[in-house]
């Protein structure tokens, strides 16, 4: 059994920062790339950053140089760190991850259960 466990969502204003955090546990044998994807009402469910296992990092146009993904393979746990909020932000926050366990010996795609991050103007 695999587990992703966010935190770190809010309400913040505009300009504000927010960071989280989402902790993959379980019977983990190796994780591939994580990130954070995220949706808004009525809006389809978007990649926000991913970061591969050697720290190779991907971001939307839209969060470019306002946010930043990272992660601790010791920990099993990957970041986001959003500066520079926009009311546009605004979305429940999903973090993503490819893993394989012991038991499944293949990768599989894991989420989440969401965060909400509401960026007030």
């Amino acid at each position: 059994q695999v587990q992703l466990v966010e935190s770190g969502g809010g309400l913040v204003q505009a300009g504000g920062s927010l960071r989280l955090s989402c902790a993959a546990s379980g019977s983990i044998f190796r994780i591939n790339a994580m990130g954070w994807y995220r949706q808004a009402p009525g809006k389809q469910r978007d990649l926000v950053a991913s970061i591969t296992s050697g720290g190779n990092a991907n971001y939307a146009d839209s969060v470019k140089g306002r946010f930043t993904v990272s992660r601790d393979n010791a920990k099993n746990t990957v970041y986001l760190q959003m500066n520079s909020l926009k009311p546009e932000d605004t979305a429940v926050y999903y973090c993503n991850a490819d893993i394989m366990s012991w038991v499944i010996r293949d990768f599989r795609d894991y989420w989440g259960q969401g965060t909400q991050v509401t960026v007030s103007s």
